[in-house]
Parts: C-alpha cells; sequence; structure tokens
C-alpha cells in the first residue's frame, strides 16, 4: 500500500512540474515560434525543400562521388540548408527549441541526481553531463561513483 500511495505521489508531481514547465516563459517562447513558422507559407516551402533535397542527398550518398548528381546534389543541399539557416522564423523556432531542451535537460539531471548522485543522464550539453560520473571509477579522474 506505502509503494501504491508514493508511486500515487510521484505521478500527481510529476503533473504538476509538467504543467510548471508549460506555463512557463521558455515554453511560451517555444509555442509561439512554432506557431509562426507553421503559419509562414514561406517557411514551410523552404522546409519541404530542404526536406526533399536531403532525400536526394541520402540516396547521392549511397555511391558517393560515383553517383552522376553527386555534385549537383551535394550543392543544392548547401543552398536549401543556408536558406533555412536565414530564415528568421526558423531561426527563432531553432533557438526556443534549444531553450526548451535545455530546461528539460537541466530537470532531468537535478531529478536524477536528486536520486543518486552517481546517475548518469545523457545530455548532448557538456555542463550537464560533467556532473555525472562520466568514465567511470577507473578513469582516474576521482569520481564520486559508488
Amino acid at each position: 500500500m506505502l509503494a501504491t500511495m508514493d508511486a500515487m505521489e510521484m505521478l500527481q508531481a510529476s503533473d504538476e512540474l509538467a504543467a510548471m514547465v508549460i506555463e512557463s516563459v521558455v515554453f511560451e517562447d517555444y509555442r509561439m515560434a512554432r506557431n509562426r513558422l507553421n503559419e509562414s507559407p514561406e517557411a514551410q516551402a523552404k522546409v519541404e525543400r530542404f526536406k526533399k533535397v536531403k532525400l536526394a542527398h541520402e540516396e547521392v550518398q549511397r555511391f558517393g562521388k560515383y553517383h552522376p548528381d553527386y555534385t549537383s546534389v551535394s550543392k543544392e543541399i548547401r543552398v536549401a540548408k543556408r536558406e533555412l539557416d536565414k530564415d528568421e522564423r526558423i531561426m527563432a523556432f531553432k533557438q526556443a527549441e534549444t531553450e526548451l531542451e535545455s530546461l528539460l535537460n537541466e530537470l532531468s539531471a537535478v531529478i536524477a541526481h536528486t536520486v543518486s548522485p552517481s546517475i548518469k543522464v545523457p545530455t548532448g550539453n557538456p555542463f550537464f553531463d560533467s556532473m555525472s560520473c562520466s568514465g567511470g571509477c577507473g578513469s582516474g579522474k576521482g569520481c564520486s561513483c559508488g
């Protein structure tokens, strides 16, 4: 019975945490950037063009420089990628997405390290990865595993 109550309390706490994230400025910025991106026919056309070129590029990559369209497709994907990178709506969305991801990574790390400081939380962010026990106890880094 006690384990069931603990599980229920954890589920309720996780729902409250999720609600706080959804009500945060970071999530609101993400939502607004996503909506602006989705509502822009120009940006959507750039995204669709990039997806098509990416498929062609993946096909060409199977054969590498020996594919007859290698040079043209390689150039075309660079141009399409540059168009994506220069679009203000796409840039704003990527930035907002990265900030939301950082918030979620930070929350994951805090939760994991509250449970145990030796829990590894892969985040792709060197700051948070350094908080975990990377390299193991045999690495000579003086970590606190075990």
